[in-house]
Formats: C-alpha cells, structure tokens, sequence
C-alpha cells in the first residue's frame, strides 16, 4: 500500500490498471510560483513542491509516499494546463501535425528508498480534425491536463508514432515504478 499524493483521477486509474493499492492525499502546491520556462526542470521542481509539501503532513512511517507531476513540450514550448478554451485550442493546433513529448517526473519515497525519475514520451500526431478538436475542447475534457492533450482519448486517432510508454504520457511511469516498490 502506498500513498499517491495526487488529485489525478487518472494517476489513480493507472495504479489501479498495474494492481498497486493505495490511497489518494492530494496537495494545495501551487505551480505559478515556479518561474523556469525549461520543461525538465519545471516538471522537477513542480514534483518537489507537491512532494515537499505531503512529505511535511503524512511522512512515510505508515506508508510509502508517491508523487508526480507531468507537463507537455511541443514546438519548443513548455505548455501547461490550459487556462481557457482558447488557450486550449492553442496548444492542440500547435501539436496538431508535430511532435510532442510529454514529460513526467515521479518521487517515490518509503522507510528504506528513495526514487526520483524523469520519463519521457514522445508522440507524432497527424493533423486533428478541426471539429472534433472543437467537441473535445467544449467537453472540457481538455482541462486539468497538461497540454490540453488526453493521449488516451481525443488524441489516440492522430498517433502517428509514439517513443515511451503511455503510462508515462498519461501521467504516472507505473513501468518503472513497479521495478522500486
């Protein structure tokens, strides 16, 4: 049993997918006060503060402590949660036809370790249909999602290619984690 310090219903999905038991304590952390524009480094820091800031309220004695964070680089630009729809739509048309990684940082810390990864996964999407594009975006399915991209929804018809694994992509790399725990 761990504890997953997330409010991701889709990082609990994945640790639900690979068998891992757990229970779900999210954070407040606020992101905005990371300032660096690097993808890698904001993922790091971003991880860190969330982790930080559980680490400080439950501890590992009772159970190890899992946390993650993701953002999207297209284009050479870090994109984030999209603040609105138009936003939103932004950042799909800049992946639409391109390529787009997805970069996932995970600390996972228990009484007797401490593991702390960055993934990447890459995907090459063809071009997104503009209609469809415009019902995933007013479904607000988007939102709460790094990129606006949902690789296991709205963006599954456009994979051209993919490097990685889609666990990393959809937020957690529940591969390698089960190699620690």
């Amino acid at each position: 049993m761990l504890r997953l310090g997330s409010n991701s219903p889709t990082r609990a999905l994945i640790l639900k997918k690979f068998g891992i038991d757990f229970i779900q304590n999210g954070g407040n952390f606020d992101e905005d006060l990371i300032k660096t524009t690097n993808p890698k480094s904001f993922c790091y820091e971003a991880t860190k503060g969330k982790f930080n800031e559980l680490y400080k309220k439950y501890g590992v004695n009772d159970m190890p402590l899992l946390v993650s964070d993701s953002v999207v680089t297209s284009s050479g630009e870090l994109l984030r949660k999209a603040k609105d729809k138009a936003d939103a739509k932004r950042m799909l048309e800049l992946q639409s036809e391109s390529e787009t990684s997805v970069i996932t940082c995970m600390i996972y810390k228990s009484m007797k370790k401490e593991v702390i990864d960055i993934s990447i996964t890459t995907y090459e999407f063809g071009k997104f249909d503009e209609k469809h594009m415009d019902e995933y975006i007013n479904s607000g399915e988007c939102f709460g999602k790094a990129g606006a991209i949902m690789v296991e929804g709205f963006c599954k018809p456009y994979i051209k290619s993919v490097k990685g694994y889609e666990s990393t992509a959809m937020g957690l790399c529940a591969e390698k984690l089960l190699q620690f725990i």
